[in-house]
């Protein structure tokens, strides 16, 4: 069993103090603007500050030593804490949405997947829709933390990679975990502030633009108004949004490094050159099919540059109805939901360098076909790859395959068709948030599945964000044993 429950119960103590802090945000602005939902944020604020400081006091330790086995329980458990209490300010509103509906929110909102269940956001409280982006936001800045900070130790699908490359690095320029969460926070607040400024310059009413900053950096997607991004019907606002999606989608340990050393350093990556290959394939591809189910008027280069961008990085922004542009932009949307962006990101999905271990691996494969007595060694970044970072790799794109084949089974067995079940399944463990079809396509909400199909979205969101292995470690009968 896990002993260290103590210091588990610290952290998460804190977290939810940080959570009830965050709500006192909402409530000002419901405050400023004559709305009653400043009384729902201040007492969800207050209970989740009770609660938070109440755990945080009694379980109060100086050192935090977490053993891998504690940091696996760690990670789940925050998250699912998390979840149910910032869920509260939904189920409270005068939205009347149901637990299940609040949670799916939250849900949604944490893990930057940006599914949604509410209707008529035009008309929303400017308090829950500053509540939602607050979510967005700060499980983006949690997901890079997790990522450069957990992931490595646990060794998640392969992020062993970057554990070394992280620690040599910081060791001569950051040498401190605190100084480099320090370091990203400022980064992650800096692009944020830049995007809002962008956005308002363009024509964006300055509430709106400080909610779609927050989660176009989050590449999370929740927007102010039912069409999304369209609704401002701007090109310009559109391209800033497209050059912030992908600021959001590269790793951000390489902004340290760009800092300390030169911004050069970012397009020498690998990880990063093959981002923007995908990225020109894809969006090449997407141009096709629209082409052929449209009208060389109505043909546009620049939506399908956004809307592939939106989809590849897991924000779920949309300007236009893809899914109508024919079945090779059904077939390359929903492929394109599983290939996200890189590591250390606020992306989602499988990430770009899992693709590139898997194409170095076949490669060295088809060498020793070819010259039996050859050696050959795979190299990642300079670096040689090691059998542990190729099996962790190949164990998680298998696990990936089959985790979204059983949700989607789950979706079919409770009366959904197979694209509603499919693609359901794909933008939930791969957060990207709008799915294919007339239910939950690109112009509609969540709000009509069932709670059953909502609850195991949710489930699916969350082992999609913490990276498939977190979360299915915790369902083995040895990780409860001594």
């Amino acid at each position: 069993m896990i002993k260290d429950l103590r210091s588990t119960a610290f952290i998460n103590g804190i977290l939810i103090s940080i959570l009830g802090a965050a709500m006192i945000i909402p409530a000002i602005i419901s405050i400023s603007m004559g709305e009653q939902d400043w009384k729902i944020f201040t007492s969800a604020s207050t209970f989740c500050l009770f609660i938070g400081v109440s755990l945080s006091a009694s379980t109060y330790r100086p050192e935090i030593n977490l053993t891998v086995r504690s940091a696996f329980f760690t990670t789940v458990f925050s998250w699912l804490l998390l979840a149910t209490f910032s869920a509260l300010p939904f189920a409270w509103s005068n939205l009347y949405l149901s637990y299940t509906d609040s949670f799916f929110e939250a849900m949604s909102g944490l893990t930057t997947t940006g599914s949604t269940v509410i209707e008529n956001l035009d008309k929303a409280p400017l308090g829950i829709l500053l509540w939602r982006a607050l979510l967005q936001w700060l499980g983006g800045l949690g997901i890079i933390v997790m990522a450069i900070a957990i992931l490595p130790m646990l060794q998640i699908g392969g992020m062993q990679l970057f554990k070394v490359e992280a620690s040599d690095n910081f060791e001569k320029v950051l040498p401190r975990t605190k100084q480099i969460s320090s370091m990203l926070t400022t980064i992650y607040i800096l692009f944020t502030v830049l995007c809002a400024i962008a956005y308002n310059i363009a024509g964006m009413h300055v509430f709106d633009a400080i909610v779609h900053a927050m989660t176009t950096i989050a590449t999370g997607g929740f927007s102010t108004h039912d069409a999304s991004i369209a609704y401002f019907g701007s090109t310009t606002i559109e391209n800033i949004a497209i050059f912030f999606m992908i600021i959001g989608s590269l790793p951000f340990v390489l902004y340290i490094k760009s800092i300390q050393s030169t911004t050069s350093v970012i397009f020498r990556d690998s990880q990063v050159k093959t981002f923007f290959l995908f990225l020109t394939v894809f969006s090449g591809i997407a141009a096709l099919a629209q082409l052929q189910s449209q009208t060389e008027n109505e043909w546009s280069a620049h939506d399908t540059l956004f809307n592939v961008t939106s989809i590849m990085t897991g924000t779920g922004y949309v300007n236009a109805p893809y899914d109508s542009w024919g079945p090779l932009s059904v077939a390359l949307f929903l492929f394109i939901m599983f290939v996200g962006g890189c590591a250390s990101s606020t992306s989602c999905g499988i990430k770009i360098f899992r693709f590139q271990v898997i194409y170095l691996t076949m490669k060295q494969y088809l060498n020793q076909i070819l010259y039996p007595h050859g050696v050959f060694v795979p190299y990642y970044n300079g670096k040689p790859l090691t059998d542990q970072v190729i099996g962790s790799v190949m164990s998680f794109l298998f696990l990936y395959i089959l985790t979204v084949a059983f949700f989607s089974l789950l979706l079919t067995l409770d009366g959904y068709d197979l694209i509603t079940s499919l693609s359901a399944s794909a933008t939930a463990v791969s957060n990207v948030g709008p799915g294919l079809g007339q239910q939950i396509g690109p112009s509609s909400t969540f709000s009509g599945l069932s709670s059953e199909a909502k609850w195991i979205l949710s489930i699916a969101m969350l082992m999609g964000r913490l990276e498939l292995l977190t979360v299915l470690v915790l369902l083995s009968k040895t990780f409860w044993q001594e």
